[in-house]
């Protein structure tokens, strides 16, 4: 076997070993060398090599969105260190295990006038778990740090950074470990459940007629199926989920904006909750938020083990256990009440759902009718990466089946690494994979077709309206050149060379009918990964949204 020379290298090539973390994307690079070395010389990790860092970042972000354990990325010293941060905050928001290594300059040439030199101590302080700042030499303390920020990356569910210093020479290598190090075991402690505040939440709970359940970002069957069922049948409780809610059962709400944005002040006060309960991650919906912001519930519950956000501004209580331990405890305490709250809002989604085919029927070919045909045309048991601004959003309006997994990345909300990220996800689960995107998202992320690891099933839906449409349906929308240039940053751009140029399948598709063909040749297309892209009006998409919510009264 070959090692790096360095001791403190193969320190931490040992613990990472010991700790089954072996997923590691490399950036190429001198002072890294050490670890690149290591780790590409030892079988048992499995090495990626991605040049870009930022895209490398949201690379591991994917593998470790779906694998659910710790992905390793590895730099060299400088600058390359700094592209990490767009993901490690995704990662830090979307509570996703990341573990930055990078290499580093001695303490004694930072601030010196050196070459590739910054302070990189500390530098994702605001958005990092643990920090772990290295000595030069290895040693216990250094053991102790490296095994910290492994085990925080793991219990914590987010990112951490492990920051190792090197000195010249750095590519010499031995067949025998120097150094044997000291692996310690995580003290993570047993979750526990509160039983006074449990059956006080229980005795609120059984005299409130108006309850809501709001789901954000899960992972795919995270929520006991009982769990489910019990919700759905009982009278005084309304569920509203997302696409990435990835909960599904025919009684829930799960086009939230399609239910409530045609709602009159009236309609607003009745539907209001005494008791809004969350679980999950980040929501998408503006709309839900507007509402529980301004109409107020009496007690909002967020379970969680890990942290709990006041996103409505009444949280009054954070129960910090999972939402299925929780459920199992809390259920059996409540008791049935009478209540129209869900016969009035399942009535109401009655008539949305007729208004809502009514208008896609007779609407012309636009991003609305695209989503609709991209959607329902998806493979059964098939992944689905979204990227954000419109095309999350677009997604809400339009019911997926219940086989396939949704993800977004939503704790940032970015445009700046979807592409990437799916990608990451498409190596990390052997699923079938579609990533549905803008074009303003992909172009900005188009490095990250130059990856050599690009799954043959792998396939993007491209929707080029020539711009950032969201703008068009935002307050402030005004045709004019400053709009046009610095909002919206029209252009003219298509993805038919980058496809040339990283060898992927092209197709296009400009109507209905051939839209259907782009899809079907798309999925067919089986030789390796494709793209479709898809050109839809401009001036006409924001219009035709707009209409929608009007007539689904």
């Amino acid at each position: 076997m070959t090692y790096p020379k360095i001791p403190l290298a193969q320190s931490i090539l040992q613990i990472f070993l010991a700790k089954e973390i072996t997923n590691i994307i490399i950036s190429p690079g001198s002072r890294n060398a050490p670890l690149t070395i290591g780790f590409a010389s030892n079988p048992a990790f499995k090495c990626y090599s991605i040049a870009d860092e930022r895209v490398a970042a949201f690379f591991a972000l994917g593998i470790a969105q779906q694998t659910r354990k710790p992905t390793v990325i590895v730099c060299t010293s400088g600058s390359a260190l700094l592209n990490y941060y767009p993901a490690l905050s995704e990662a830090f928001y979307s509570e996703i295990p990341l573990i930055v290594v990078s290499a580093d300059r001695p303490q004694s040439k930072i601030d010196i006038g050196d070459g590739q030199t910054i302070r990189q101590q500390n530098v994702f302080e605001n958005h990092s778990l643990y920090n772990a700042n290295l000595t030069e030499e290895a040693s216990e303390e250094n053991d102790i740090k490296i095994n910290e920020a492994i085990n925080t990356a793991i219990d914590k569910k987010g990112p951490v950074h492990i920051n190792a210093p090197f000195e010249e020479p750095l590519y010499e290598t031995i067949s025998e470990l120097s150094v044997k190090s000291k692996v310690f075991a995580s003290a993570n402690e047993l979750q526990t459940i509160d039983s006074a505040a449990l059956l006080e939440s229980a005795n609120i709970w059984n005299t409130a007629t108006r309850k809501l359940i709001l789901t954000g970002v899960n992972e795919p069957n995270s929520i006991d199926q009982k769990t489910i069922d019990a919700f759905a049948i009982d009278e005084s409780v309304v569920v509203m989920t997302e696409t990435t809610s990835n909960i599904h059962h025919p009684s829930f709400i799960n086009s939230i904006d399609t239910i409530i944005t045609p709602f009159t002040a009236d309609d607003f006060e009745a539907f209001r909750p005494e008791i809004l309960v969350t679980f999950g991650g980040m929501v998408v919906s503006k709309r839900i938020k507007a509402f529980l912001r301004k109409y107020k519930p009496k007690h909002h519950w967020h379970i969680d083990s890990l942290r709990a956000y006041d996103t409505f501004g009444s949280l009054s209580k954070h129960f910090e256990i999972d939402p299925n331990t929780f459920f199992n405890a809390f259920l059996p305490l409540t008791a049935k009440i009478e209540s129209d709250y869900f016969s009035r809002m399942d009535s109401v989604k009655t008539l949305r759902n007729e208004k809502h085919e009514i208008y896609l029927s007779k609407i012309p070919f636009s991003d609305l009718k695209v989503f609709e045909k991209v959607i329902k045309g998806l493979p059964k048991n098939s992944q689905l990466q979204i990227s954000n601004s419109s095309a999350i959003r677009y997604a809400q309006l339009i019911s997926i089946d219940n086989s396939i997994e949704v993800y977004c990345n939503r704790g940032t909300s970015g445009i700046d690494g979807s592409t990437s990220t799916a990608i990451g996800a498409a190596v990390g689960n052997p699923k079938q994979t579609v990533f549905i995107t803008g074009d303003i998202g992909f172009l900005y992320d188009s490095n990250a077709l130059w990856n050599n690891y690009i799954p043959k099933n792998f396939k993007i839906i491209l929707i080029n309206n020539g711009g950032g449409g969201i703008f068009r349906i935002l307050p402030g929308h005004e045709e004019t050149p400053v709009f046009n240039t610095f909002f919206e940053t029209t252009h003219k751009l298509t993805a038919e060379h980058l496809a040339k140029m990283y060898n992927l399948n092209y197709n296009v598709a400009n109507d209905e009918t051939s839209l259907i063909q782009g899809l079907d040749t798309l999925y067919a297309q089986n030789d390796k990964p494709g793209i479709l892209e898809v050109f839809t009006p401009t001036l006409e998409n924001n219009a035709i949204l707009l209409q929608y919510f009007k007539e689904l009264v």
